[in-house]
């Protein structure tokens, strides 16, 4: 269940990166938008300003909610992407930081490719190969050190050339991908802590809540050498970004 105000309050740094996604994707008057995986409806919300025809979804019915509560002039709907009901419907396809959490990533292009229009384009920005790979790490060796057995991380970080490959056999053609470090500062002396509650529940409910201080305390130990300086810890993120598009006349 995701904390659409924690979300806000103390990770908006999810959403901000993604304004040069929305450079990337230069929308145009009039076009029709789906952005997948909207979140609390920020990036929607500057696509719509552009007077694009912006669609928002996401999973999460607090997201959704709160995207609404923000954005009552947008639209924004509940929906799983990995079944996407979308037919030749869209220009283009928009996601930002959503589609490392959707490991069944064939189905997700899939839904993509239909719900583009000839011509559409698919433009997205995720978590790529090696992306917090010290974090994970850590998270792993704190559940060792207090004797409980490995969790099965709930992440999906693609490599740029299993990710296009995926695309390409999805009907999609590949015009753009690169992957790149972006060390990403997270606020306040407990901010690897909350990353933790916001992103890496998985691992917390493996833990009993008596002994999550203790857990906490060991990864922080752990990544306290390389990952915190002067009193900022700092995600070890590594993003994924790619640009295709539906090239084919619609058969549909």
């Amino acid at each position: 269940m995701w904390d659409a105000r924690l979300y806000d309050d103390r990770h908006a740094f999810v959403w901000k990166h993604g304004a040069s996604l929305v450079e990337l994707l230069a929308p145009q008057a009039g076009q029709e938008i789906l952005d997948l995986g909207c979140g609390t409806g920020h990036l929607t919300a500057r696509l719509a300003a552009t007077d694009a025809v912006v669609l928002g979804v996401d999973s999460s019915p607090a997201m959704i909610d709160e995207a609404r509560r923000l954005y009552s002039a947008l639209t924004f709907e509940v929906q799983d992407a990995r079944r996407l009901p979308f037919t030749n419907r869209f220009d283009a396809v928009f996601s930002n930081a959503v589609l490392h959490w959707v490991p069944e990533a064939a189905a997700v292009a899939t839904g993509v490719y239909r719900a583009l229009r000839p011509g559409g384009r698919f433009v997205a920005e995720f978590g790529g190969h090696g992306n917090i790979r010290q974090i994970a790490a850590a998270l792993q060796a704190g559940l060792k050190q207090l004797g409980i057995g490995a969790i099965e991380p709930p992440w999906y970080y693609p490599s740029i050339g299993a990710y296009t490959a995926l695309l390409e056999r999805a009907g999609l053609e590949v015009t753009f991908a690169t992957l790149f470090d972006r060390p990403t500062p997270l606020e306040g002396d407990d901010g690897l802590r909350r990353w933790i509650e916001m992103f890496a529940g998985r691992f917390l409910e493996g833990v009993p809540p008596e002994r999550r201080e203790d857990y906490f305390r060991a990864v922080e130990k752990t990544l306290r050498p390389t990952l915190c300086r002067e009193g900022v810890w700092t995600a070890d993120y590594r993003r994924l970004r790619v640009v295709a598009w539906r090239r084919e006349t619609a058969t549909e």
